[in-house]
């Protein structure tokens, strides 16, 4: 796809982006990053905001195959520097419900 700004980070894999992304005869500006499972509520929750932010924010990505969209949310590869979000949150990469629920105390 384009290179896009991250405007403001919303949770551990979703975010806003400038300008808007256009797919299947939509726009929007929130993004899900697919490729890892950040945690959706305690403490791993808010470290994996926090990392995505001190990382991410304001800064260019490049979104790459989308795979629809979702709550208006497209989904899809996001790369920073070249590489795949998904290798800055390895933890949560491959997982079972048993450790999400750890990473999420």
């Amino acid at each position: 796809m384009a290179t896009f700004r991250i405007e403001s980070v919303i949770n551990g894999n979703t975010f806003e982006v400038s300008p808007p992304w256009e797919f299947d005869g939509e726009t929007g500006k929130l993004v899900q990053a697919i490729g890892y499972e950040a945690p959706k509520s305690g403490k791993g929750a808010i470290a994996a905001e926090q990392k995505l932010s001190i990382l991410m924010q304001n800064k260019n990505v490049e979104l790459e195959s989308p795979q629809g969209i979702e709550g208006g949310r497209l989904l899809c590869e996001v790369y920073f520097q070249g590489i795949n979000l998904a290798d800055y949150f390895p933890a949560y990469k491959e997982h079972d419900d048993e450790s999400i629920e750890e990473l999420e105390e």
